[in-house]
């Protein structure tokens, strides 16, 4: 469904981010990747949006080359980004309005029901806590029914609670249409919450150290003795970048 084919991304000053990086991801699937800082995960998820090119190597979705932005793949980012001047219910119908109207209703109230908003659609991105606010930036982003949803670190700026409350609410979204989710993430406990595979990835240049399975259905048990072992595999693998990755106070 998405594959990255020897991707390498060299900058302008000769820095080396990604070096011949090769991945499938199939339909539907929850991939994460977690890696220390510099390992290029953020030039990764870029790439794939069509945000930026790569300097060798091939980006498809369905055997089309990404090569730019395009309707097939959405984002989200680490901060809402919603429309002060739109109310909530247009900020997520915003992508759709080329629908006809009673779909494009019909998509964001269903939308509102699944993030706990029902009724609050006319309510103004201002009157959000950040939480809720995310929310809605879900929402919009998974109401188009892209194929392919990249999320950014979607969640590190809330607090613990707000954040689990969201991985659910992502989940619920998901559910709906299935698309195929690339998470970003320094935070090995969410990685292993949400997602099918982890890719942890190795800096300088930026690479793949290892792709562990997750086995365990929705909703995972914290602290499971499955849970525990792939985290522990995943340190290893980070080894000295363990220390620029969000990680539980035991394994600090």
């Amino acid at each position: 469904m998405l594959r990255l084919d020897a991707i390498s991304k060299t900058y302008p000053t000769g820095t080396q981010a990604l070096a011949h990086l090769t991945l499938s991801v199939g339909a539907g699937e929850i991939l994460a990747v977690v890696g220390g800082s510099g390992c290029g995960k953020s030039t990764l998820l870029r790439l794939i949006a069509g945000l930026d090119r790569p300097s060798g190597g091939r980006i498809e979705v369905d055997g089309e080359t990404i090569a730019a932005p395009h309707p097939a793949v959405g984002i989200v980012f680490q901060e809402p980004r919603l429309l002060a001047w739109l109310t909530v219910a247009q900020n997520i119908g915003f992508g759709i309005a080329h629908l006809p109207r009673p779909e494009r209703e019909a998509r964001i109230q269903a939308a509102l029901e699944r993030i706990g908003l029902a009724g609050h659609g006319n309510r103004w991105p201002r009157e959000l806590s950040g939480g809720q606010a995310q929310r809605v930036a879900l929402a919009r982003a998974l109401v188009a029914r892209p194929r392919v949803l990249l999320l950014d670190e979607p969640f590190s700026a809330l607090d613990h609670f707000t954040r689990a409350d969201l991985q659910q609410h992502l989940i619920a979204l998901w559910e709906d249409t299935r698309p195929t989710l690339v998470l970003v993430t320094h935070d090995i406990d969410e990685a292993l919450a949400l997602a099918d595979r982890v890719v942890v990835m190795q800096p300088h240049p930026g690479r793949i150290g290892a792709i562990l399975t997750v086995n365990p259905e929705y909703p995972r048990a914290p602290g499971s003795p499955e849970i525990e072992a792939l985290k522990r595999q995943i340190l290893n693998v980070l080894g000295p970048a363990r220390s620029h990755a969000a990680l539980p106070a035991a394994a600090e």
